[in-house]
């Protein structure tokens, strides 16, 4: 995961609880073919994990976790711990999202949304079989070798700020507004407010700062 000039290896942003909880809501369709069919599964399955070797299941991730001990009992308990480690918050942050479903009684707070809707943004992975391999995509340009009439950009991109796509921030499973929230997709929001404006650079936005200050 890349932040600012940095970026944090997989070892220890599985450490981070809000990781598991800001995964894509299971009532969204995440997963496609390289040739744009959609893939039922379960991306709060520790077996997709390993399936597709994301996060501690890299064989590279797994080597750097082995490499700080000294005798290989020591460096399989430590994978041994991880990986439970990461069973268990990936279960809780699956019954976290789904909490998030159920309606809020006598609710006192107004939620106002500030987001940025005009940077393609990646919202959707293709699994593309390279060999006798199944390799995950999350930009259209990865594709090794592009199915003739399937618009990858369409298809793994959505509008929004280039890290957070517009449906996302809106609870939406679709930013079509002709097609309604799906009913067990709770979200009181009061209103919106759009720019047009890069993830990082957003609340140095100036209209950004004036509509909050005419919010408070």
């Amino acid at each position: 995961m890349k932040v600012g000039f940095g970026s944090i290896p997989p070892e220890v942003l599985v450490t981070f609880p809000s990781a598991y909880q800001l995964l894509p809501h299971p009532l969204n369709q995440w997963l496609y073919t390289s040739e744009g069919n959609p893939l039922d599964r379960d991306l709060f399955d520790m077996e997709v994990w390993q399936r597709f070797g994301f996060s501690i299941f890299d064989p590279e991730t797994e080597l750097r976790i082995r490499a700080q001990y000294a005798s290989s009992a020591e460096a399989d308990a430590a994978v041994d711990i991880v990986q439970r480690y990461f069973y268990r918050q990936i279960e809780r942050g699956r019954r976290f999202v789904w909490s998030l479903t159920v309606p809020a009684e006598e609710l006192q707070t107004q939620y106002i949304l500030f987001g940025g809707d005009c940077h393609l943004t990646p919202n959707r992975l293709v699994v593309e079989e390279v060999g006798a391999t199944s390799v995950v995509h999350l930009e259209p340009a990865d594709i090794v070798d592009p199915v003739a009439g399937i618009d990858y950009e369409r298809l793994m991109l959505e509008p929004g700020d280039g890290t957070v796509t517009k449906a996302s921030l809106l609870a939406r499973q679709d930013t079509d507004p002709t097609i309604g929230r799906h009913p067990y997709s709770y979200f009181p929001l009061k209103y919106s407010i759009f720019l047009c404006e890069n993830h990082t650079k957003l609340t140095g936005n100036i209209s950004f700062q004036d509509n909050l200050m005419h919010v408070l």
